[in-house]
């Protein structure tokens, strides 16, 4: 297998800004242009801070920056980088449904983001979930685990792989349909749900919290009755129309919806392969153990 010299890449990645920016100080004592940070251009000896008649410049930021996270950061760029080239270089690739069930679960630790927020997560989320399964793979590629003890793990911990079907959601509670409807108009004109539920929702637990519901399965016993079927007419971040419950007159709000996953054996067995080599083998799950097999390099060496 011919091996890639990462040491070029790492050069260029050593231009970029190891936290908050997007520039490494070239060291070159000239000046820098940044574009489009925050709508502000920054060269080394750009003020970004005063205090009293002390100035901290752009190039004191930088240092400091190098100095805390520098060896941190291009170390995770060097891990990202190898495991990329790996996962090309030897055809692995992550099943869809398994990256998006883990999707899901991170999704439903989160409270009530806009969709705007959440949409941003699942894209980082993403790229986490595919580099910790790879890393897996290329981790175990060399080793081997009895498939009998693959079947055991599975029939007894199979349920926990699975997802249930599930609805995030918020709602508002009023006494009458004008109420409500009149409600439904202030959304039609743009006002906030969250705001609306704190002014006129009678459900004291959730009021407060904008009318936030949380995350319910679809056999939840929290669930109050109609909501699930009433979700599901709904799209993701939309209210709906009002009904009439046993509480009061209701307006729902879908944040998400989530639909089940389940896992066959040959599905799972993979995964299930790696996670129990990896608990029984002295590997952790560390891309550095790899540099040397991919001709890793960096600066600090």
């Amino acid at each position: 297998m011919r091996k890639k010299t990462l040491f070029q890449i790492i050069t260029v990645l050593l231009l970029l800004n190891v936290a908050t920016l997007f520039l490494w100080q070239t060291q070159t004592g000239s000046s820098v242009h940044m574009n489009n940070i925050d709508g502000i251009e920054f060269k080394e000896d750009t003020e970004v801070a005063k205090v009293g008649s002390r100035s901290i410049e752009y190039h004191d930021l930088i240092s400091q920056l190098q100095e805390v996270h520098g060896k941190d950061e291009l170390k995770e760029l060097v891990n990202k980088e190898l495991v990329k080239q790996a996962a090309e270089e030897k055809d692995i690739v992550i099943d869809e449904k398994i990256i998006e069930r883990d999707l899901a679960l991170l999704a439903t630790m989160q409270h009530g983001q806009t969709e705007e927020d959440i949409e941003r997560d699942k894209e980082r989320w993403r790229e986490q979930i595919v580099y910790r399964y790879t890393l897996e793979a290329l981790l175990t590629e060399d080793l081997s685990v009895d498939e009998e003890k693959v079947k055991t793990y599975y029939d007894t911990y199979k349920k926990q792989y699975n997802f249930s079907e599930s609805i995030q959601v918020s709602h508002i509670i009023v006494h009458k349909m004008e109420d409500a409807e009149q409600i439904v108009e202030e959304l039609d004109q743009g006002a906030p749900f969250e705001l609306l539920a704190q002014e006129y929702s009678l459900d004291e637990d959730t009021k407060n919290k904008g009318g936030y519901l949380g995350h319910l399965s679809s056999d939840s016993q929290f669930m109050p009755e109609g909501y699930f079927q009433k979700a599901l007419e709904l799209d993701n971040y939309s209210y709906g129309e009002p009904f009439q419950t046993d509480q009061g007159v209701v307006i729902l709000y879908l944040h998400e919806h989530y639909p089940s996953y389940t896992f066959t054996y040959d599905e799972l067995k993979p995964y299930i392969e790696r996670e129990l080599l990896l608990k029984g083998s002295e590997e952790q799950l560390d891309a550095t153990d790899l540099w040397e097999a991919y001709d890793a390099e960096w600066i600090y060496e």
